[in-house]
């Protein structure tokens, strides 16, 4: 009796204690956390750097700052040091359940708990949490809830969570009800909410959201539903259903609706199971669905094929649990990013090998925002969700087109401008004449060195090669591309000038420096200007291959305004041109009629190419759902680009062919006088 009373008179003393200091501690409530910036604790995770000599391939860390306990790995890249792991962690057995009320802290001392549980300072194997959980809400697990709510999603509590909620799976899991189902949910969503993301980069265990999606799918399977009614446990990020089947049943279907980063919009999924599939069930059973809008972008593979960077869903993960005679399902996949002009590819999640499956689904429908699948249920493939292609239209035509439109490119540039240094003293004789000759040559060399960086950046792998290096290759890719329109501004307006101004002439200096101005100061200034803003950030270049930036930066932009730009008022020369070239002959015949159109077309032929007015197929491939078919015009005209320089430049200017046959002959008779000499 003495020592149950004096063990009593010690909880009572602690309890007191806790009291006391429970009244000068801020309690935070469930959903009033405040959440800090791209998921980063305000206190713990950021730590000064490492201060030693940083060279390459060395690492060093740094601990945590309290109350957190672990550490910050860092590695030198690039001679400056850059955050690797992170375990910083205010989560433990302890922290847990140190919240506990009176009641079942007096329970425990009844039960005779070893004092070691209650101390505080002393951490507790992580098997303490389940044992902790049965004795304190074996129900309904809400006594977890807010201790991991209130905790900041650091890499080392989100690791601390992962584990936890393993735990529970396989030591916790009979009778799984819905308030169970309900406690899980809310304890996963906690580090699956969008200001988590960025943190899992950062946690060692590289498995750690294969494992959730694991752990969280082995728990929902022992979910049982009563009455033959439809269970819903909703989250935010984390969505679970369950109904009943039977092989009267009509093909059944769970339908998803979930917001993205708590906005007012959901992406939908659906999972649909055949009636041919419900015909197999001998008694009434229950299917169960998951859906997760954000685990898609974290879930990490162990190995992607041929070493390429780890590919994100574009769409829900759906998870799907069956029973074992069902196989075939049909998934319904709303894309998360509809801007994307790329193929869609149905995948299954191996919970083994940690890699996305290609071989378990197949697509059977790939529209502008909607993916549909078939994909086969194993217990080793219960997740599904789809891919976007990484290169954009991958097709082999495509790739034939271009990689055979370059060639002939090339050569056609190169002999275009063998043409004009043969041809040059013989055809640039006036202001308006050399002038007019000086654009196609630097509108022939701006394409041909565009050409020869784009093949130059199109094998440049990125992680072989100096990443200066790509920069260049970006740089000079977009500063030549740009010149080649800029010249074809210079061109338009050169054009325009020479129908709308008769009387007076400018110096042929002055168009040259103003040519030059236009052609190469104006690409350049754009060029530099916008390596100067991204580049500090590193959201330049893409990350896959040496060209501008467009998810991150926007980059993308500095090349395609202006361009388009320059193509709009391309366009409208061409207009002007035609308009001016039919004026004379207003009123004429039916034959003269014919004459006029047969003219306007010509000029239309002619200036179409030259001005690169053919660039202006590319609007129709940013639209979404873009057949193939444009896609192949684009590459083909644009390809050929420097034959229809060539073609319509050079070749059918009847003065370029006579200066041509006139060099021709010269050179003949010379050479037939130096054969008569010897």
């Amino acid at each position: 009796m003495k020592f149950q009373a004096t063990t009593i008179c010690c909880y009572v003393l602690f309890l007191v204690i806790e009291c006391f200091h429970s009244r000068s501690r801020i309690h935070i409530k469930d959903g009033d956390k405040p959440q800090s910036p791209a998921g980063k604790p305000k206190t713990g995770q950021i730590e000064e750097k490492c201060q030693g000599l940083c060279v390459a391939s060395s690492s060093c860390s740094q601990p945590c700052a309290k109350p957190f306990r672990g550490e910050i790995g860092y590695v030198c890249h690039q001679k400056k040091w850059q955050k690797s792991t992170e375990t910083c962690t205010s989560l433990s057995v302890e922290t847990l359940f140190k919240d506990s009320d009176a009641a079942s802290r007096l329970s425990l001392a009844s039960a005779s708990i070893p004092l070691q549980i209650l101390d505080l300072q002393a951490p507790e194997p992580m098997e303490s949490v389940t044992q902790g959980i049965r004795r304190h809400c074996p129900v309904d697990f809400a006594c977890i809830i807010n201790p991991v709510k209130s905790s900041e999603v650091t890499s080392g509590n989100i690791a601390f969570v992962v584990e936890l909620l393993r735990n529970i799976s396989t030591q916790l899991s009979e009778k799984v009800t819905q308030e169970k189902m309900k406690s899980y949910s809310k304890v996963a969503n906690h580090i699956l909410h969008p200001a988590a993301l960025s943190n899992w980069t950062f946690v060692p265990d590289r498995k750690a959201s294969s494992d959730l999606l694991h752990s969280v799918n082995s728990f929902a399977r022992q979910l049982h539903i009563h009455n033959e009614s439809e269970a819903i446990v909703d989250e935010l990020f984390i969505q679970t259903k369950a109904f009943p089947i039977h092989h009267n049943t009509s093909g059944r279907r769970l339908h998803f609706s979930i917001s993205m980063n708590n906005s007012t919009e959901g992406i939908s999924g659906m999972v649909e199971i055949p009636q041919q599939e419900l015909q197999k069930l001998t008694n009434v059973s229950q299917a169960i669905g998951i859906a997760f809008p954000t685990l898609g972008a974290i879930l990490k593979e162990t190995r992607s094929p041929n070493g390429s960077l780890s590919r994100i869903p574009n769409g829900l993960v759906l998870s799907v649990m069956l029973p074992e005679r069902l196989r075939e399902i049909f998934l319904t996949f709303e894309k998360i990013n509809k801007s994307q002009n790329a193929r869609a590819q149905c995948v299954g999640w191996h919970s083994r090998k940690s890699v996305w499956d290609t071989t378990v689904c197949k697509t059977t429908l790939d529209a502008r925002s909607v993916v549909q699948c078939r994909c086969n249920c194993t217990s080793t493939m219960k997740s599904f969700s789809i891919l976007m292609s990484p290169r954009l239209m991958e097709d082999r035509v495509l790739d034939y087109v271009t990689c055979v439109g370059l060639s002939i490119s090339i050569l056609s540039l190169l002999l275009c401008l063998i043409i004009e240094a043969m041809v040059w003293p013989r055809v640039a004789v006036t202001e308006m004449s050399h002038m007019r000759h000086v654009c196609l040559v630097n509108i022939a060399m701006s394409l041909l060195a565009a050409n020869l960086w784009f093949i130059i950046g199109s094998n440049f792998d990125i992680k072989d090669k100096s990443y200066n290096w790509c920069v260049a290759v970006t740089f000079f890719s977009h500063f030549l591309y740009l010149s080649l329109f800029f010249w074809m501004l210079f061109k338009a307006l050169l054009i325009l000038y020479g129908i709308l101004v008769v009387f007076r002439r400018m110096m042929k200096s002055r168009m040259i420096a103003i040519g030059f101005a236009v052609g190469y100061g104006c690409p350049l200034v754009i060029a530099a200007t916008t390596v100067a803003i991204t580049e500090p950030a590193k959201s330049y270049m893409r990350q896959d291959v040496c060209w501008l930036n467009w998810d991150v930066s926007k980059a993308l932009f500095a090349f395609a305004i202006p361009a388009l730009v320059i193509v709009a008022i391309n366009l409208a020369v061409v207009i002007v041109v035609a308009f001016n070239t039919q004026r004379p002959f207003i009123g004429s015949s039916n034959s003269q009629d014919v004459a006029i159109i047969m003219r306007i077309s010509k000029n239309v032929v002619i200036l179409t190419p030259l001005l690169g007015l053919t660039w202006g197929f590319g609007i129709a491939t940013l639209i979404e759902g873009t057949s193939v078919i444009f896609h192949i015009i684009f590459a083909l005209l644009n390809a050929f680009q420097g034959f229809f320089i060539l073609l319509f430049g050079t070749i059918m200017d009847h003065k370029i062919r006579h200066a041509l046959r006139m060099r021709v002959s010269s050179l003949r008779g010379s050479a037939g006088q130096q054969r008569m000499r010897h």
